[in-house]
């Protein structure tokens, strides 16, 4: 059995549709799904159970699971980077995180855990994965402190040899409609232009950087998780791992593209970025692949142009806009 934890959320659906498409169904999705639009991920995916995740970390931890999990991904956390309680994020993200690896360390279980390049700061010191000056690296919001801290925690316990880490850089594609403020500037882009035929960016409150100049690594959701089922297919690779795109490209030019993929004509307002962001907000990301290729990780990466004309073609522009 192979336990998804965030399994109805965006990536962790996306890696269920495919082990789906690999045939795999013997699937445990664990969440909490709320009140929101989240369980429409789950409509077009097989799996054999769905737990909260209290109910599943208490079964988990009293060995009455209906099967022992073979692998667990767990890709469920609270992923907001304006989230302000600090206490929420460290029992959500770094304790449970903790419980879970302690038990798979316990028992054998492949474990692969969501970090997030949210964890490299301002970006000034890099975003690579070497694992060398991990203790370097300074967040920027609580969010990205309670994965770095995980990070920290996990390597300084050495589980970091049985456990695979990633950090995924800007992810966007089908099935992030729930996630609000969260969602990719891709989705919030599209709404916009439905609606008045504009995109707005966040002005630059920096004189290195134009308005829409600021550059960060977007990936394509069904890339990433290719890179994450390359971990599970290759249960001896471990250690963190950076999950990206390889290339940094700017706002304007996703948004041209955008534009183009709807031959619109560009029409983009630039807006000053809320005070409360402006000191915790990352200006350039970029993933150094060079591990993850080195460890064996071949496939070719969807360019920012292929990704954003595959999720509006085959996603935003359908009747269901869905994995599945």
């Amino acid at each position: 059995m192979i336990v998804v934890t965030g399994g109805a959320g965006f990536i962790g659906s996306a890696i269920i549709w495919e082990l789906n498409r690999r045939g795999i169904n013997n699937i445990l999705v664990v969440d909490r799904l709320g009140t929101g639009k989240k369980w429409l991920n789950l409509r077009n995916l097989k799996f054999i159970d769905y737990m909260d995740k209290s109910a599943f970390l208490e079964e988990l931890t009293a060995r009455t699971l209906p099967a022992e999990p073979e692998a667990i991904l767990h890709l469920g956390a609270c992923s907001s980077t304006i989230e302000d309680d600090a206490d929420y994020l460290m029992e959500n993200n770094f304790r449970y995180t903790k419980q879970l690896a302690e038990f798979s360390l316990k028992t054998g279980c492949r474990f692969i855990y969501a970090s997030s390049a949210a964890t490299y700061g301002s970006g000034e010191l890099g975003c690579s994965d070497s694992q060398k000056d991990l203790q370097s690296f300074q967040p920027l919001n609580k969010y990205a402190f309670s994965k770095y801290l995980f990070d920290v925690f996990a390597q300084n316990k050495g589980w970091l040899k049985e456990m695979a880490g990633l950090k995924y850089f800007n992810v966007y594609g089908p099935n992030e409609y729930h996630k609000g403020e969260m969602r990719s500037v891709i989705h919030k882009s599209f709404e916009q232009i439905k609606q008045n035929g504009t995109i707005k960016l966040f002005k630059s409150h920096r004189p290195d950087y134009e308005d829409g100049e600021q550059k960060r690594d977007f990936l394509y959701v069904k890339d990433a998780v290719k890179m994450t089922l390359f971990f599970l297919d290759n249960p001896r690779l471990n250690g963190l791992f950076n999950i990206g795109a390889g290339t940094a490209r700017t706002f304007n030019e996703l948004a041209l593209t955008i534009f183009s993929t709807l031959q619109r004509n560009p029409k983009i307002d630039y807006f000053p970025m809320p005070e409360k962001l402006r000191s915790r907000y990352q200006y350039f990301t970029e993933a150094n692949l060079d591990k993850l290729r080195a460890a064996g990780f071949e496939q070719p990466i969807s360019s920012l142009e292929e990704g954003i004309k595959d999720y509006l073609t085959n996603y935003l522009l359908t009747d269901d806009p869905y994995l599945g």
